[in-house]
């Protein structure tokens, strides 16, 4: 195919990280129909912008907040599997708290068609977002832990909802994050965000950590939830693939 140059480049190289969350040296330079050196150049001057961060066959997008609108559409796929595997973890009945992310948002969309039946089920979650899917499910009651609205994440934060996180017991807490990396564990781009979920890890029996693998081997700003805080991580990654390996002595992999 005729290569593409220049600013159409460019662009075209921002569409797929925003499409996919990572850029794929081997894809993205059959795609454009140039070298992957030529590729390898373009990341290093995104790079420089602050745009993305280098990895190994690629580069993935800087870690930082975004909207709910702006990341349910990224990595659909990996979502829809991670919400596949999570299903039968979702109990018919009791209580669950789901975080303010889009991964949480598939796994409601997926109960709501049918793939797994409530027969009475208290959700809550800090997102109107998934407090609003939550209340499409037959024989659940959706509860919205408010608070002050992150106008970045549009999610709810700061005491009020900390403490409202704290006042229910949960059976699982299901939750993503901005980052992962096997010393550390997961990590938040906001401060707030790392707060309202430890006080859901502190009220919940097991906590359910829903991350796409493009978030692995990162960090960002704050911290989050250590590993010893983590029963499951289910990945849009076969449970055994190497990529996983530092995961693996952790906890249970799916």
């Amino acid at each position: 195919m005729p290569s593409v140059i220049g600013a159409e480049r460019r662009e075209r190289l921002l569409a797929r990280l925003d499409a996919h969350g990572v850029i794929r040296l081997d894809d993205a330079a059959a795609e454009l129909g140039v070298s992957t050196m030529t590729v390898r150049r373009d990341l290093e001057s995104l790079e420089l912008e602050g745009v993305v961060v280098r990895v190994r066959g690629g580069a993935v997008a800087t870690v930082k907040a975004r909207s709910f609108t702006e990341r349910q559409g990224v990595d659909d796929a990996a979502k829809t599997e991670i919400a596949r595997k999570a299903l039968d973890l979702v109990p018919a009945s009791g209580s669950i708290a789901v975080d303010a992310s889009s991964t949480s948002g598939h796994l409601l969309a997926q109960l709501r068609a049918g793939s797994a039946a409530a027969t009475d089920l208290v959700i809550a979650t800090n997102s109107a977002h998934n407090h609003a899917r939550a209340r499409t499910l037959r024989n659940t009651r959706a509860i919205l832990l408010g608070g002050e609205l992150e106008p970045r994440t549009e999610s709810f934060v700061g005491p009020i909802a900390c403490a409202a996180a704290a006042m229910l017991n949960y059976d699982r807490f299901f939750t993503s994050a901005s980052a992962a990396d096997g010393e550390r564990g997961t990590s938040e781009a906001i401060i707030e965000e790392a707060q309202v979920k430890r006080e859901l890890v502190r009220a919940a029996r097991e906590t359910v950590l829903l991350i796409n693998s493009t978030k692995l081997d990162r960090r960002a700003m704050s911290a989050g939830i250590p590993w010893s805080d983590i029963s499951i991580v289910i990945t849009e990654l076969d449970p055994r693939d190497p990529r996983l390996d530092a995961l693996r002595p952790l906890v249970e992999l799916r």
